[in-house]
């Protein structure tokens, strides 16, 4: 039998917790789970506890954010005019907004000459 293995404040977590969703949202949960960095179990355990989800920019992230800013920019190439019809669109391009002004926010590690 393997070791069990701890979080990092000594808890065995042993528990499945798992629920149904449509497909709309599971493409919505792992957009927002992907845009933030995290993996999908510390993305829910920070919204459980209502939390604001901090999103720390590394590779992943940008790539994960091309992706969707790729995706966007074809919808909004498709669609003649964004219209009320369109609200997880508008919801999308609303996180990733929060998201880059996040990232921006955050100070820089590069040396300033």
């Amino acid at each position: 039998m393997s070791a069990k293995v701890y979080d990092h404040k000594g808890r065995w977590r042993s528990l499945a917790v798992a629920f149904r969703m449509s497909p709309e949202e599971n493409a919505d949960l792992d957009r927002r789970v992907a845009l933030s960095g995290l993996t999908k179990q510390d993305y829910f355990m920070q919204r459980i506890q209502e939390r604001d989800v901090v999103v720390n920019g590394n590779p992943r992230v940008f790539k994960a954010l091309r992706n969707q800013l790729v995706s966007v920019l074809d919808e909004l190439q498709r669609l003649e005019a964004v219209s009320g019809e369109n609200d997880e669109l508008l919801d999308l391009i609303q996180y990733i907004a929060q998201i880059l002004d996040g990232l921006k926010a955050e100070p820089s590690n590069t040396p300033s000459t």
